[in-house]
C-alpha cells in the first residue's frame, strides 16, 4: 500500500476522485530495481500496471526461433521515462505481456494490481473511462514511436 498523496502528485492520476485515489493506493506498491534487472517478459501474464517514478525502462522485442543465435534477435522498441505508465497490457485483453521490459538504470516505480484495478474500473465507470482514455493515449504514442523506428530502419 502507498499513500494516495504519492499518486495525487502526477498528472496521469489527476482527474481521479479522492475515493478512487485511496482505493488505487490500497492495491499499489513502490518497487526499486537496479540497472539491468528484468521487470517483465514477453508472454507472461500481465499482472501489474506500472508507473515510473525514477530511472528509465528499455522495452525490447525478441524475434527468432527459440534461442538459436543465427535466427534470434532482440530489437529495442521503446523507452519508458519518469511519469510514464507502462505494462498497459494489464488492462487490455488477453492480459499478456507483449514485450520485454528491463531497467536501463536504477528505477523506482509504482506497481498497481491489475486485477483489482480492473474490478474498480468495472464498478466505477467514470474511473474506468478516465483510465482507458489515458491508456489509449499511451498506446497511440507507443504505436507512433514504433512507426518512426520502422521507417528509420527501412530508410
Amino acid at each position: 500500500m502507498i499513500s494516495p498523496e504519492l499518486l495525487r502528485r502526477y498528472p496521469f492520476f489527476s482527474q481521479l476522485s479522492d475515493a478512487n485515489l485511496k482505493a488505487l493506493a490500497m492495491v499499489s506498491e513502490v518497487e526499486e530495481v537496479k540497472a539491468g534487472t528484468a521487470i517483465f517478459a514477453e508472454g507472461q501474464p500481465a499482472e501489474y500496471l506500472y508507473f515510473l517514478l525514477e530511472g528509465s525502462i528499455d522495452l525490447t522485442y525478441a524475434v527468432g526461433e527459440g534461442l538459436n543465435p543465427k535466427t534470434y534477435k532482440v530489437f529495442q522498441v521503446g523507452e519508458i521515462n519518469p511519469e510514464e505508465v507502462f505494462g498497459i497490457s494489464a488492462l487490455i485483453e488477453p492480459f499478456t505481456i507483449n514485450a520485454n521490459g528491463s531497467a536501463a538504470k536504477h528505477c523506482r516505480y509504482i506497481t498497481i494490481d491489475a486485477k483489482a484495478l480492473r474490478a474498480m474500473m468495472e464498478m466505477d465507470s467514470r474511473m474506468g473511462f478516465l483510465f482507458m482514455t489515458r491508456i489509449a493515449k499511451v498506446a497511440m504514442e507507443q504505436l507512433v514511436a514504433i512507426r518512426v523506428q520502422l521507417a528509420a530502419a527501412w530508410a
